[in-house]
């Protein structure tokens, strides 16, 4: 039988919050059941699951096990009292506190007190321990968003929403795991270092767990690396410029940086290469890659080759001529356009990845254009659209999309022909993200960077 368990989420990106969730849950092999509609406007949500420790693995803020919720505290209690059963068994000689708080809201000390009184007549016996007790009841007030407004700080209290109650089971880790990996701590990072939060949230999507290995193509200054192997996988990094990843000083920026956290002896190793010419033989080796591609905004992606085809040369060829200094051949480089590098990135994960193989990556997508179909079209035989969640800045928003390798078919390595990068039935539809950089710079459809481009510009995380 499913014990019901009350979860409190802090309201950030609330969008990646069910497909995160779910991303656990399979990881660990264990099912969840969503014993209301999905509700990601507000912070509660109460989840069926099989055991304690299962809502262990999922917590991310605070998971209580539920016993009552409702509209006023008479309705609570009416209802706590109807599921004794739950609690009944703590009233003897287990020690417990009280815990309430607010959502949106303040609680003024005096008004606590008046709340953890009118819960008398669970008639506890066991000791007040305010430090270490062996329970921690929690009481939940839901207060409308009054962000915004200017009021005083206890005003409108006692006007909730919604009460919840329960047995406080686990304060979940996301906040002091964002705080290790701040990027401001951090002894190596660049501009367009992904923030600790979303290389977290990251980490998770791709099942990160001890053993596996995962590969970031993009890694840049390795922000998705540290949080991967944080969770116990070894992670290859691979880049076209490897400046990014070496720094100025040795050893290179990445590993110092992983030895920072720990987890140095989980990078296996760091490559420079363009990922459409890469050095890969045989396909299968990864449990996940994981990447913030460039967009071309801060930082725009690259890939071997000249940026116009030269006319062809008339005569014999030039006779080689030995270089004056002892300088190493610099190839040319053009630009990777954002819809064919997306693109290309799902049909290199078909061959390197293991079946049931994760790719994690961002996508910036133009709001006003944005269709379904711009990530349907990008997908190839073989792989599976599991979760697209948007981060909205207004005109325009990153969605993190995570794809899944469905098949055990060997498929060939990828050519990366650019004539069909885009899709391949590129004629049908051209997806909203193409030329993403020019729209970008062009304050989407306006003839200036438009002020709210230039703010969101700080927020961009292309590795």
């Amino acid at each position: 039988m499913l014990t019901q368990y009350l979860f409190v989420f802090a309201q950030v990106h609330d969008e990646f919050r069910i497909p995160e969730l779910l991303s656990i849950s399979e990881l660990y092999g264990f099912d969840i059941e969503f014993l209301e509609d999905k509700d990601i406007s507000r912070p509660f949500m109460i989840l069926g699951l099989e055991s304690e420790e299962h809502a262990r693995l999922l917590a991310r803020r605070y998971v209580c096990e539920f016993y009552a919720r409702g509209r006023s505290y008479e309705e609570v209690h009416e209802r706590n009292q109807m599921r004794s059963s739950a609690w009944e068994k703590y009233i003897q000689d287990t020690s417990f506190k009280f815990l309430v708080t607010a959502f949106n809201h303040t609680i003024p000390q005096w008004r606590q007190k008046d709340v953890v009184e009118s819960f008398s007549y669970m008639d506890f016996r066991g000791k007040i321990e305010m430090k270490n007790p062996d329970i921690t009841l929690t009481v939940f007030e839901e207060y409308p968003d009054k962000h915004g407004t200017t009021r005083e700080k206890t005003e409108g209290d006692g006007e909730f929403d919604e009460v919840w109650f329960g047995r406080l089971i686990e304060v979940g880790t996301a906040r002091p795991l964002a705080k290790t990996f701040d990027v401001k701590k951090r002894v190596y990072y660049g501009n367009t270092s992904m923030e600790a939060e979303m290389s977290l949230l990251m980490a998770n999507q791709t099942l990160a767990s001890p053993g596996k290995v995962i590969y970031d193509p993009f890694i840049g200054t390795g922000s998705m690396a540290y949080t991967a192997a944080h969770f116990g996988a070894f992670v290859f990094g691979s880049d076209i410029d490897g400046r990014q990843m070496r720094g100025k000083v040795k050893p290179p920026g990445i590993i110092r940086a992983a030895a920072q956290y720990g987890v140095a002896n989980r990078i296996m190793d760091l490559c420079t290469f363009d990922v459409t010419q890469n050095p890969w033989r045989c396909g299968g080796l990864f449990d996940a890659i994981v990447t913030d591609p460039p967009y071309g905004v801060r930082a725009g992606a690259k890939r071997l080759g000249r940026k116009s085809n030269r006319p062809p040369r008339e005569g014999p060829p030039p006779l080689h001529i030995e270089r004056p200094d002892d300088q190493p051949y610099v190839p040319p480089m053009k630009p990777y356009e954002l819809s064919e590098l997306a693109r290309d990135l799902v049909i290199l994960a078909r061959y390197m990845l293991k079946p049931r193989g994760r790719l994690v990556f961002f996508l910036p997508t133009v709001t006003e254009e944005y269709e379904e179909l711009d990530i349907q079209a990008m997908l190839c035989d073989g792989m599976e659209l599991v979760a697209n969640s948007l981060q909205n800045f207004g005109s325009w928003g990153r969605r993190l999309i995570t794809i899944r390798k469905a098949t055990t078919e060997a498929y060939p390595p990828p050519t990366f022909d650019p004539a069909h990068a885009v899709t391949e039935n590129v004629d049908a539809h051209v997806p909203a993200h193409k030329d993403f950089r020019e729209k970008y710079f062009q304050g989407f459809k306006k003839n200036d960077i438009s002020i709210e481009s230039r703010d969101s510009e700080q927020v961009l995380g292309n590795e």
